[in-house]
């Protein structure tokens, strides 16, 4: 509470009222979180890859209809996934042990489930390398 004389026009008000300060601050507050809540969230860029894939390393297509099914296309077998493993095998065994790394190219709707029962299958059958494929680009001459 501020003391304060009459004796003079001159005399220096003690005290800062910041009653306006707080309004202004209070108000640009709620409207920094209604635009937070408000905007949405930016659309990410398409990812090319720089070093294209190999046409011998071992390719795996997973599509939205074939994981209802269970079912992959490895290379260019349609297989059911219990009969993954044999056929990471065969691949490996009919390239001489040259390949270890498997490209998985999904559709964003298949179950991630599926997704690690094939990187599972890959690795009980040898092949340790494993890359996530998104849109293939043609390559460019």
């Amino acid at each position: 509470m501020a003391l304060s004389t009459a004796s003079s026009d001159e005399d220096v008000m003690s005290t800062i009222n910041i009653t306006p300060f707080t309004d202004v601050l209070l108000v640009l507050l709620i409207i920094f979180i209604i635009l937070a809540a408000v905007t949405k969230e930016p659309v990410m860029p398409l990812a090319y890859n720089k070093e294209r894939v190999q046409p011998s390393e071992i390719v795996v297509m997973i599509t939205a209809d074939d994981a209802r099914n269970n079912v992959v296309e490895i290379g260019s077998n349609a297989v059911n996934i219990r009969d993954a493993k044999t056929t990471f095998e065969s691949i490996e065994y009919s390239t001489g042990h040259s390949q270890r790394s498997v490209i998985i190219k999904a559709d964003p709707n298949t179950t991630y489930g599926l997704l690690l029962q094939v990187m599972d299958a890959a690795q009980q059958a040898g092949l340790n390398t494993f890359g996530l494929a998104n849109k293939v680009q043609p390559r460019r001459s």
